[in-house]
């Protein structure tokens, strides 16, 4: 049996009265290449929410062991996530490269390497403000970040959104040659664009999972 990383236990998530999450119990494994997906309002962005620390719960929610509320920090260290909207961040491209490579100690020459193959002239860019940049250039920068920690746990949210097709391709072709023990979650609404990259699949609505089965090994 492959090791835990993220267990979840009756996990609750409530916004205006409304249960978003109902009593969830999944558990997600080391190996894991899992398609998380689902109408919208099924809570696929809540869950990613609540293992990144981002929302209060109800319940028992435990990734690498840790608690994603209280200790956020040690949690985002081994976590990579691009969410399906770019963040408003206000730092210029240089400060977030700068910040992102401190706090989790991301090879910069790594970072290079990806967003060069994603067709990103970083260097380009590095005065400009976050915000200044355009979808695919903001998308293609976090895609980067997050690919180049290598993390033991990677989350995207949509990750192809504001993608060119060479730029998917390219993006794929990466996520194919993560290391065996990565769990890796793609939430997304375009099955038949990842089911080459996993072997699990969740289906979620209305804040329960209703499917959840392997999938046939991972095309090569």
């Amino acid at each position: 049996m492959s090791k835990i990383l993220i267990e979840i236990k009756n996990l609750k998530k409530i916004f205006n009265k409304v249960e978003v999450i109902k009593s969830l119990n999944l558990n997600f494994y080391a190996g894991d290449r899992i398609a998380l997906i689902g109408q919208n309002g099924a809570g696929k962005t809540t869950l990613i929410r609540c293992i990144l620390g981002l929302y209060t719960y109800e319940g028992y929610l435990s990734v690498l062991n840790k608690s994603p509320r209280t200790e956020r920090e040690k949690v985002l260290q081994e976590v990579g996530f691009v969410p399906q909207l770019p963040p408003p961040l206000k730092m210029t491209v240089q400060e977030i490269i700068d910040f992102f490579s401190t706090i989790t100690k991301t090879d910069l020459n790594k970072f290079y390497e990806i967003s060069e193959a994603l067709k990103l002239d970083v260097k380009k860019h590095v005065h400009k403000p976050f915000l200044k940049l355009s979808g695919g250039m903001k998308q293609k920068l976090l895609v980067s970040l997050a690919l180049a920690r290598n993390p033991k746990i990677l989350l995207m949210d949509e990750p192809s959104a504001n993608l060119d097709p060479e730029a998917r391709i390219v993006l794929f072709d990466y996520l194919k040659k993560l290391p065996e023990n990565t769990l890796m979650i793609l939430s997304s609404h375009r099955v038949d664009e990842i089911e080459d990259l996993v072997n699990r699949l969740i289906e979620m609505d209305l804040g329960q999972v209703v499917v959840d089965k392997k999938l046939e090994p991972i095309k090569t």
